[in-house]
């Protein structure tokens, strides 16, 4: 069990039972996403013939693409809390808001980091 707290930059704290709902959190993502993989894996329904055809095959793989990105990143955040760093923003190592975590739990940047990054694409 973790016991360490977090303290974001408006001096909130992240409590033991605040970390053990965002592990619970985590662990239900990671469920649905292999759930979700396992799905777009089983579903070898052919796509119909034509630009339809091709669409719903973009959309899969898409779709298949952006949850396994979500997988990782739910997987990275909850190694993060084993070793102890969870919460901590990987570019300016400050803590990350508690609020922040408590909506995207499997968050690396702070929200100031996040919208420079997205920013800057």
């Amino acid at each position: 069990m973790v016991t360490h707290q977090t303290i974001g930059e408006r001096g909130e704290v992240l409590t033991s039972e605040d970390l053990a709902a965002l592990r619970d959190n985590l662990h239900e993502q990671r469920l649905f996403r292999e759930e979700q993989l396992r799905q777009f894996a089983a579903d070898s329904t052919p796509p119909a013939d034509g630009p339809r055809g091709a669409g719903q095959i973009e959309v899969h793989v898409k779709l298949a693409a952006s949850a396994r990105m979500v997988l990782a990143d739910v997987e990275a955040a909850l190694i993060r809390m084993d070793a102890g760093i969870y919460g901590t923003c990987h570019l300016c190592r400050r803590p990350i808001q508690r609020e922040r975590l408590l909506i995207v739990p499997q968050a690396r940047y702070c929200a100031r980091c996040q919208q420079v990054r997205e920013a800057a694409r």
